[in-house]
């Protein structure tokens, strides 16, 4: 295979695996990130995090601001949430405004709520958005299934975390771990 046929190949493998706005795992990436996430915890008897996150008060940003400015916001977001977690974890653009993030080898519940807080905190901070600096105040909701205990499987696993975060959505800029 040539070069220029390598990189085109790790270009369409970049772009169907990572979100293109954010350039943080699409999807895809991330459901192949959960599986590996269980097999090592299995395999190691280890438990591990998934946080599923949705934003508060992003729809009237979009519709007021319009999508551009949407569009800043939500690459802000994921830079932010980048920052407050390890090089290890998985953060992922999952939907619209729903961004979800892996914790590996978690031994306490206590670093997961660390890790919540320390995102709850960071996204509730002004964002200083478009060509006028606006300052835009949103906050996020967050959903938090422990593997083994709330499931053993990927699909289980996010229906487990999406619950709680509608739990948490009750409430706005909280957390709330599943309880089955």
């Amino acid at each position: 295979m040539s070069l220029a046929a390598e990189l085109t190949e790790e270009r369409s493998q970049a772009v169907a695996h990572h979100d293109g706005l954010t350039g943080l795992p699409n999807r895809l990436l991330f459901n192949d990130r959960l599986n590996q996430a269980i097999s090592l915890a299995k395999r190691d008897s280890r438990q591990f995090a998934l946080l599923y996150l949705d934003l508060d008060k992003f729809k009237p940003v979009n519709d007021t601001l319009g999508h551009a400015v949407g569009d800043e916001l939500l690459e802000n977001v994921a830079t932010r949430i980048r920052q407050q977690v390890r090089e290890s974890d998985t953060v992922a653009r999952v939907g619209g405004d729903e961004f979800t993030v892996i914790l590996p080898d978690i031994s306490k519940r206590e670093e997961t709520e660390t890790v919540a807080r320390k995102i709850i905190a960071a996204l509730a901070t002004p964002f200083q958005l478009g060509s006028q600096m606006q300052s835009v105040s949103i906050g996020t909701s967050i959903g938090i299934a422990l593997y083994p205990a709330a499931a053993t499987d990927a699909e289980a696993l996010i229906k487990a975390a999406d619950a709680a975060m509608y739990d948490a959505k009750q409430v706005r800029g909280s957390y709330r771990f599943f309880a089955a």
